[in-house]
């Protein structure tokens, strides 16, 4: 279907050191502290956190497509928690998705969005990691 391409360069020692996340039409800056503290730059999962977002709300749209509907919109927020499982892991990722789909009902959309969170092709990336959904259709 299609190849994508990100690079990564890392320079100095783990807590030390920094890097530079580089895709289309984005350059920024991580390092220790961004990904296991508190720090302002990006950090490797908030970037799955934004591809998984933006995975789900595109199959979401899809799926609502296939009941001939169009949505108005679809905001998908993608919470990603780096635990520890014998090592850091990420251990579950929380989408909170609102939508607004005219002449959808609430049960559809409901299926709808729990098929989108199953199928999507970041999620079943993602097999392993626990990721939670809570879908709103907001009237």
């Amino acid at each position: 279907m299609g190849k994508h391409y990100a690079k990564a360069k890392w320079e100095g020692s783990l807590k030390e050191g920094n890097g530079i996340l580089n895709f289309t039409g984005y350059e920024g800056p991580f390092n220790f502290r961004s990904r296991f503290e508190d720090g302002p730059e990006t950090s490797p999962e908030e970037l799955v956190g934004a591809a998984h977002a933006g995975c789900y709300s595109m199959f979401l749209s899809a799926l609502i497509g296939k009941k001939e509907l169009t949505p108005t919109s679809i905001e998908t927020k993608a919470t990603v928690v780096l635990g520890d499982d014998n090592g850091p892991k990420v251990t579950s990722i929380t989408l909170n998705c609102e939508a607004v789909v005219p002449g959808l009902s609430e049960e559809d959309f409901q299926e709808l969005a729990a098929d989108a969170k199953a199928k999507c092709p970041i999620s079943r990336l993602l097999t392993g990691t626990e990721v939670i959904l809570e879908a709103k259709l907001v009237q």
